[in-house]
């Protein structure tokens, strides 16, 4: 059983617990004092009250004597007229009935009501088997089958459209993703996030480019959300296959603007801007002064040549952007030095020294131990995108000549 039906099973015992356990318990009724009990305390009272009066000289003995006397005939009258309550009344029988009722009714209800107002087949499509590994294709696409249809039945949920398109995108139906999308923008028209998704799906129809639909849909994303970050480095691809390098250098600038200052997709945009020729965010350097470069010495360089395998080099276009690129083994993968190429190039020479650096502090003459990767993006996207090919080297020190890098690889 998935965590999810183990928690909402626990959920509902617990609840018909609550709801159950005061209708089956046998309660005792609280102590209410009956009539006899009730005219004893009073004359007892009374009693006490008139013993005082006569040890302070009050009253005299026989004046005591003759109010005790017709209390007692009282009391005695009292007593001998009161009913007495039945045991059993004190113990009033479980509710039954009610209490099977609600058992075999609140299940039904809550099972009924989810297949309705829930979304089964979402929270199926993004468990993970029991075993801690993922769902084969064949799970995953009895999953998306199972959310068609429930679509069919219920076509005005947007959201299951765009959980259907995002399954579709990650099996690489990208057609029938597109589909989704058109269907779930037509019930959530103003969404930037959908609007950006779309705009990604059909760029990937069409081979990886974003002119023309694609990018009216990005244009309208950033419309109703300027800052949405999927539709800034959109724009900027789209931008940068117009060969429109001022416009893709504003798109740019104002990703990296709200990208959090060190993470890994702040280095990949701060690596294009700097390779556009606009310098760098304010958080990020991305030159030295010309004093320092010419102290940098060749301690602080690796050179060596990038090539395709020739299995792949077949998926290789020369529009193709290449990012060469040293950072550290470990930690912060911000790189030390990046160099950016047009594919055409390869096979290519290349040199990364502590002039190409993206951090004042940081400089690849100073680093331990660096890894050199070849990066060869599609869409010419500074962010790792699926498809994309790369090749990297082990652990080097700088200073290596001579280094040979492959890409041979896919991203997945």
């Amino acid at each position: 059983m998935s965590l999810f039906w183990f928690l909402a099973a626990a959920l509902l015992l617990a609840s018909l617990c609550v709801l159950l356990w005061p209708l089956l318990r046998t309660r005792r009724n609280a102590a209410v004092p009956d009539a006899e009990s009730a005219a004893i305390a009073v004359f007892r009272d009374q009693k006490r009250a008139v013993d005082a009066d006569f040890a302070s000289g009050a009253i005299s003995g026989t004046e005591r004597d003759v109010v005790l006397s017709d209390l007692a005939q009282r009391v005695a009258d009292e007593v001998g007229a009161a009913p007495r309550t039945a045991a059993s009344d004190a113990m009033p029988r479980p509710s039954w009935p009610l209490a099977i009722a609600l058992l075999v009714s609140i299940p039904v209800l809550a099972i009924v009501l989810y297949g309705r107002l829930g979304d089964p087949a979402a929270a199926a499509i993004a468990q993970v088997g029991d075993d801690g590994h993922e769902l084969s294709d064949p799970q995953i696409a009895a999953m998306i089958g199972a959310l068609e249809r429930r679509l069919e039945q219920h076509p005005e949920n947007a959201e299951g459209w765009a959980l259907l398109a995002r399954s579709y995108y990650a099996l690489g139906r990208f057609p029938a993703a597109a589909e989704a999308y058109t269907k779930a923008l037509a019930l959530a028209p103003d969404n930037p996030d959908l609007l950006a998704d779309y705009a990604d799906t059909l760029g990937m129809t069409q081979g990886r480019h974003l002119a023309g639909k694609p990018l009216a849909l990005v244009e309208r994303a950033l419309a109703i959300d300027p800052q949405h970050g999927k539709a800034l480095a959109l724009a900027a691809t789209a931008a940068m296959e117009a060969h429109d390098p001022s416009k893709a250098l504003a798109y740019w600038r104002r990703l990296a603007a709200q990208l959090p200052a060190g993470s890994d997709d702040a280095a990949q945009v701060a690596a294009v801007i700097a390779e556009l020729g606009g310098g760098a965010p304010d958080a990020v350097k991305t030159m030295q002064a010309p004093a320092q470069l010419a102290d940098a010495s060749n301690g602080g360089t690796i050179s060596g040549r990038v090539t395709v395998s020739p299995s792949l080099a077949p998926k290789v276009a020369p529009t193709d952007t290449v990012f060469i690129f040293a950072r550290a083994p470990t930690g912060p993968r911000m790189p030390l030095a990046v160099l950016r190429i047009p594919a055409s190039e390869l096979p290519k020479e290349f040199r990364l020294d502590d002039s190409m650096g993206m951090a004042g502090g940081a400089k690849l003459s100073s680093a331990p131990e660096v890894v050199v990767e070849a990066r060869l993006s599609r869409s010419g996207n500074a962010l790792p995108q699926p498809g994309d090919l790369f090749g990297r080297s082990g652990p080097i020190k700088p200073g290596v000549a001579a280094l040979n890098i492959t890409i041979d690889r896919v991203a997945p």
